[in-house]
């Protein structure tokens, strides 16, 4: 998509044209003195690195978040919002800053128009405590504050990825960097855990794929092993410390680690086996590559990665609850050993409506541990 010849450039780069050549200026004549954090984060494609000119059809374009204190939020949030209203250019790099919304109430989304008038910008402002407690359901005085073992596991990793990707502009309070310092991946003991809880995941449906097949479920067979695929491609993230992503980048995050060249095949032939024994030996391939790439990461005593039989059945599986025994046995944080291997809320719930409301998820996450 382009606007009056306006050429594609990475969302990011846009948003730090906006702040530079924009806001920026704007602050230091209006607010003299003030102290803010200019950045791109939160919802977007463009904040994990993924947008493309498709993502231009919809709340795409020049964006950008500043956070105030929360006694400024409070004071001078509302006149600022109204400020660049009025004042911000009609375009960056050829494209509006004016987002017009949509009347349709299946389909709200803001897409880029010109104007002539004031324009309905995209720049939020905000205070760090407020928009952490509204993107991960973290406490009050959230930014200068550890979070506790129980809300690492009550926030889903695509907010999490929100929240440490993206750009920091200017940082005039420390606040936001320091947060997104601290979230920036999980502490050992819960990053050991989730992956006792990953491999469990595994664990739990290796064996289905040859007993969907044995009654000749071909469908069901491939299902399983669809989300056996799925489930070490987030197991290997983990590995790498990469938050997932929610399925529309689940791949476009993969493909960017280290041991996607090598895995990807096995898992591509997994997916696409119309026979049982192939679908079984690619993903048997894959299970080895993985539990290889677990003991290389030093956080167990080595486990043997090869395949074996199913107990008596004629499958060949990893047992993968090999893995998971061996991590949970180094979790020994009191508030981890209590509970089941279970995981994060994103291992045991995918529900989107679910993962974006955080009081439901923290609600939901105390329940089950």
């Amino acid at each position: 998509m382009t606007i009056s010849g306006a050429g594609f450039m990475p969302g990011i780069e846009l948003s730090g044209v906006l702040y530079e050549e924009a806001v920026r200026p704007i602050l230091r004549e209006a607010y003299p003195g003030l102290r803010y954090a200019a950045a791109r984060v939160g919802t977007g494609s463009e904040v994990l690195g993924f947008d493309t000119p498709r993502s231009a059809d919809h709340e795409w374009g020049p964006r950008l978040q500043l956070f105030l204190t929360a006694g400024d939020h409070a004071r001078h949030g509302a006149d600022i919002h109204r400020l660049l209203a009025l004042r911000l250019p009609k375009r960056v790099r050829g494209w509006p800053t004016h987002f017009q919304e949509s009347d349709n109430p299946l389909d709200p989304s803001g897409i880029m128009r010109p104007t002539d008038g004031p324009v309905n910008h995209r720049v939020g402002v905000d205070d760090v405590d407020g928009w952490l407690a509204r993107q991960l359901g973290l406490r009050s005085a959230a930014a200068a504050a550890e979070p506790s073992v129980r809300e690492w596991l009550a926030m889903p990793q695509q907010r999490l990825a929100e929240a440490t990707g993206g750009a920091v502009f200017h940082d005039g309070l420390g606040t936001l960097t320091a947060a997104r310092r601290r979230l920036a991946w999980y502490p050992e003991q819960v990053w050991r855990y989730l992956l006792a809880c990953q491999w469990q995941r595994v664990s739990q449906e290796e064996a289905f794929v040859g007993r969907c097949a044995e009654v000749g479920d071909d469908i069901g067979s491939a299902v399983v092993a669809a989300r056996l695929v799925r489930d070490l491609m987030r197991l290997c993230l983990l590995l790498e410390r990469r938050y997932a992503p929610y399925g529309k980048w689940l791949g476009s995050a993969f493909a960017q680690l280290p041991v996607a060249a090598s895995l990807t095949p096995s898992l591509r032939g997994a997916l696409a086996a119309v026979d049982y024994r192939d679908r079984e030996a690619h993903l048997c391939d894959a299970y080895e590559a993985v539990a290889s790439l677990q003991n290389a990461a030093g956080l167990i005593s080595p486990v043997d990665p090869k395949r074996r039989p199913y107990h008596s059945r004629p499958f060949l599986v990893l047992h993968a609850e090999r893995f998971a025994d061996a991590l949970a046995r180094t979790v020994t944080d009191p508030g981890l050993r209590e509970l089941p291997l279970v995981g994060g809320v994103d291992q045991w719930a995918d529900s989107t409506d679910l993962l974006d409301q955080p009081r439901a998820v923290r609600a939901a996450a105390h329940a089950v541990g």
